[in-house]
């Protein structure tokens, strides 16, 4: 994480007829896809509560096997300052015919076309709809073109991003939420201009800390998937088990795929350590909270991540972190609040045994001003304005050009 995380003042903008058509595969409270539901949400929030006027197209996935009920959607979309169109997924992901017969007429509504994920359905019709509606694309890639060593498909990925830049209207900004993520973005999208500007965090008014007992307690929070490093947690924690200097415990809060779910299951249980662990499942709401409150080190040893919005969540909490050089944090050590190690087994376990003999309190505290004075949802839905308004030629958009939006 570089200098463009350092918030600088955008000015105020007036929204008056701004029109702004947020497109995805999925969409709030579908939680289960993980942290880049919460930025879609949020941003599209924000935006709105800004002034613009927002709708939202999506489908009603919820997993692959599941929709969102009605009755779910409806309490959720209560009192929502935008609308929302939720359309039948039929298969797949996100294979919905009922939200590609809404594109035409919604993106012709639209000033502004903000694009959701990479690989899925939607994808390429909204990009087709755009170009030939003239309208400008703003494309949150949420990481899709990040490299990394264990992604499958790489060969239709490929034959996919061909067909995208083939298919992606002229005026096209690629946003990234972060330095890494747009420098590899735009290996691939050469042509396009790139925006960094970082996902934000609610950051509690107050904290409650719960007193911690005499073992240290380590927080994983996020999606259950191998990108994510959780095995190289669980060997981290054999590790300390063994070494005999540190009673810890481990609480893991998430979903995945159950397949997944049990082979961490069975891994604990492997290194002798399942009596330290406790998995949690989802959660949301009260009881991410009382997860925080509960947590001493926040760990996130993802292999990589475009931004990694557990971390601020953590740090808003007062929670320290410890993260992998697979993210882009390495601004954790610069305000001292936390590490950026490797997140190979005997790095991780190194770093919790570091961490405990800091002031974890102070770090904590360290953290929560950092998120407080510089990722605020307003300031980067701001931002995120003042780059639909360049789009729209209201300003030059060299302003916002990869590294300098914030």
């Amino acid at each position: 994480m570089n200098d463009h995380f350092k918030n600088g003042a955008v000015p105020e903008r007036s929204t008056t007829a701004l029109k702004v058509l947020h497109v995805s595969p999925s969409y709030a409270p579908a939680w289960g896809y993980g942290g880049a539901t919460e930025a879609i949400y949020q941003f599209s929030r924000h935006v709105a509560l800004a002034g613009a006027h927002v709708k939202v197209l999506t489908t009603d996935a919820d997993g692959r096997e599941r929709r969102l009920s009605a009755d779910a959607r409806r309490e959720f979309e209560r009192d929502l300052p935008f609308e929302i169109r939720y359309c039948v997924r039929m298969t797949g992901h996100s294979v919905s015919p009922e939200l590609v017969a809404n594109l035409r007429q919604m993106v012709a509504w639209s000033d502004v076309v903000h694009l959701h994920a990479t690989f899925s359905f939607p994808t390429i019709p909204t990009l087709l709809a755009a170009r030939m509606l003239g309208r400008p694309i703003v494309w949150t890639l949420h990481g899709a073109l990040q490299r990394w060593h264990r992604r499958r498909g790489e060969a239709k990925k490929h034959a996919w991003v061909r067909i995208c830049r083939a298919a992606a209207p002229a005026k096209l900004v690629l946003h990234a939420t972060s330095d890494e993520e747009a420098v590899e973005s735009l290996e691939q999208f050469g042509h396009a201009t790139a925006v960094v500007i970082p996902n934000g965090v609610e950051t509690p008014a107050r904290i409650e800390r719960t007193p911690r007992n005499a073992a240290l307690r380590l927080g994983f929070i996020g999606r259950l998937d191998p990108i994510k490093g959780i095995e190289n947690l669980l060997d981290a924690c054999g590790r300390l088990s063994e070494r005999h200097n540190l009673a810890f415990s481990l609480a893991v809060a998430g979903s995945g795929d159950p397949q997944y779910e049990q082979l961490l299951k069975a891994r604990s249980v492997a290194l002798g350590i399942d009596g330290r662990i406790e998995f949690l499942g989802d959660v949301r709401g009260e009881r991410k909270r009382r997860f925080f409150q509960a947590t001493d080190i926040a760990i996130v040893p993802s292999f990589t991540e475009n931004f990694g919005l557990v971390v601020t969540e953590a740090l808003a909490h007062g929670v320290p972190v410890i993260a992998s050089t697979g993210t882009p944090w390495a601004y954790l050590e610069e305000r001292s609040c936390g590490l950026w190690v490797r997140n190979d087994a005997e790095s991780l376990a190194n770093a919790v045994e570091k961490m405990n003999r800091m002031a974890l309190d102070q770090m904590g505290e360290r953290g929560r001003r950092w998120m407080m004075e510089e990722f605020g949802w307003p300031q980067c839905a701001r931002k995120l304005i003042a780059c639909y308004r360049a789009l729209l030629g209201h300003h030059d958009m060299f302003d916002f050009k990869m590294g300098a939006a914030s």
